[in-house]
């Protein structure tokens, strides 16, 4: 009795298993931006900072904001540089003191790409 196979000998273009997958939900740019936003968000006390910002719906005083966490002001500071120079929120000197608030305009791009990311997974 002859054993019963499927191999596939034909080689041509149209036999091939794999086609490419052209639907990507994310353009090179929207990935690359999400990854950094992604990167940012990736510590507790920068989430937390967030948090906080997003919460009080207007600009916080660095004090504030370190009396709210189990870590010290220059700790607090280097996490808000960080979302600063990353484009997530925003500072305001008065005086002496430094206000912070959060960009929502950017936070609103970051939630809308992650919302696209997860919308083929829905399907």
């Amino acid at each position: 009795m002859k054993p019963y196979t499927v191999a596939n000998t034909d080689t041509t273009d149209e036999s091939r298993c794999c086609t490419p997958i052209t639907d990507v939900p994310l353009t090179d740019a929207e990935a690359t931006q999400l990854a950094d936003a992604l990167a940012l968000l990736a510590h507790p006390i920068r989430l937390r900072l967030l948090a906080l910002l997003a919460r009080h719906g207007g600009h916080v005083c660095v004090c504030d904001l370190e009396a709210s966490l189990p870590v010290k002001q220059p700790t607090v500071s280097h996490h808000l540089r960080l979302l600063r120079d990353g484009g997530l929120i925003e500072r305001e000197r008065r005086g002496q003191w430094v206000y912070y608030a959060v960009r929502r305009e950017v936070l609103a791009t970051v939630k809308r790409l992650i919302d696209q990311f997860f919308t083929h997974l829905d399907g």
